[in-house]
């Protein structure tokens, strides 16, 4: 199991991730890269495009297989050192964060302390939050970040406490090590008991009070946390099953779970006709395509409208692409407006080695099409959000280490 930067990325990133639980699943095609003679911008990179798609089984998506995901609640690579204080917490309005997906990425194989990757991505469902975030992205480098959108990347090398060093197979399953989680969002370490039962955890004391608005006691019975007073000192600090752990969620507003799927670009034809390229969408062309024409008409200036027009006939090579990976070297995200664009000096360095940082994917806005987000005026919105990781993954710093996300509304 080895991992790949560059024009292996791609390879490396389908070649780990484990689809031996979707068995009735169709094949997918092996990937051949082409050499490409033209010197083009960076859109031409070796560009992998992500696709969301139903998993046939759920446990195909527990962390032990090292899944790339959306939705749903996190499958926390490291179970034990989660991100906590104020780095759970939107800075604007401090709710606690949303997951909003995850990119299993693994670095070369010599960067052994990166042999298991993966990229987090949280966000703030408050458009107000998301708003206030352009202008605070804007500020260069301030002590303290004002952010609505979050990015952790998490490491493993091989041999590690949590995982195999070999592959793992479909009937295993994860190891018992691991915090237990919010019994309300089922995304951050629960940190504050319940007062009346001594059972049910919590990030913070608001997911503790929407669950006492819930109905408290009828949660308590429906979530299936460990009741033997013998085990209370254990289900306090560790999960007494991973796999359990999505039915004690009580929230639900969750965002629909999915599981990511990569394919290159190149494998997608600018002439693709409609008819193939829909066949097997979760969200018709159609929806899509008037999504990006209404974004369109929201834009005042022609430069922006030229490059949102641009930007849409590019994505309509695979309409249904949700994020675009790309992490060679000078690889610069596909914008959709020409204003609005970071420059080099507005990406910070890495917070931790103080090395540069560079590009790894972006995310775009059908994905909140498939989440079933309302169009309406106050709704999340986004026109994409770029995302920027330590250029050598480097391994000091807490187990969770914040990155950098550029939003264009």
């Amino acid at each position: 199991m080895e991992g790949g930067v560059g024009s292996n990325s791609v390879e490396e990133l389908k070649g780990l991730r484990i689809t031996s639980l979707d068995d009735d699943d169709e094949e997918e095609p092996e990937m051949v890269i082409e050499e490409d003679d033209d010197d083009e911008e960076e859109e031409q990179d070796d560009v992998a495009l992500g696709f969301l798609k139903k998993p046939k089984n759920s446990r195909s998506l527990l962390r032990h297989f090292f899944p790339s995901k959306a939705g749903g609640v996190p499958a926390w690579l490291d179970p034990v050192n989660l991100p906590s204080g104020r780095s759970c917490l939107c800075d604007i309005c401090r709710e606690p964060l949303q997951f909003l997906l995850q990119v299993y990425a693994p670095e070369d194989e010599d960067k052994e302390y990166a042999f298991h990757r993966t990229i987090f991505v949280f966000i703030c469902t408050s458009l107000i939050c998301l708003r206030r975030d352009q202008h605070e992205q804007w500020k260069r480098h301030p002590e303290k970040p004002s952010r609505s959108v979050k990015v952790f990347r998490c490491q493993l090398p091989r041999f590690n406490p949590f995982y195999s060093s070999e592959p793992p197979k479909k009937d295993d399953k994860p190891s018992e090590n691991g915090v237990a989680l919010c019994t309300w969002c089922g995304t951050w370490k629960g940190i504050k008991e319940c007062s009346s039962c001594g059972k049910a955890l919590y990030c913070s004391e608001k997911h503790r009070i929407k669950h006492s608005q819930l109905g408290h006691d009828y949660d308590c019975q429906r979530v299936h946390i460990a009741s033997d007073s013998s085990d209370r000192s254990l289900s306090n600090s560790q999960i007494k099953s991973t796999e359990l752990q999505k039915e004690k969620v009580a929230c639900n507003t969750l965002w629909p779970e999915f599981k990511i799927i990569l394919d290159y670009e190149s494998a997608f034809d600018a002439e693709i006709s409609t008819d193939n390229a829909s066949a097997n969408a979760l969200v018709s062309r159609n929806e899509t395509d008037f999504t990006m024409m209404s974004q369109l008409q929201q834009f005042e200036g022609d430069d922006d409208k030229k490059s949102w027009a641009s930007f849409q006939e590019r994505i309509s090579w695979a309409s249904e692409q949700m994020l675009r990976y790309c992490n060679t070297p000078g690889a610069k995200p596909l914008w959709p407006m020409s204003s609005g664009r970071p420059s080099n000096d507005d990406i910070p360095k890495c917070k931790y080695c103080s090395g540069p940082m560079r590009f790894e994917f972006q995310i775009l806005p059908q994905l909140l099409y498939y989440f079933r987000v309302r169009n309406d005026v106050d709704s999340l919105d986004f026109a994409t959000i770029a995302v920027y990781t330590c250029q050598v993954s480097c391994e000091s710093g807490a187990a969770y280490k914040e990155e950098f996300a550029w939003v264009q509304l």
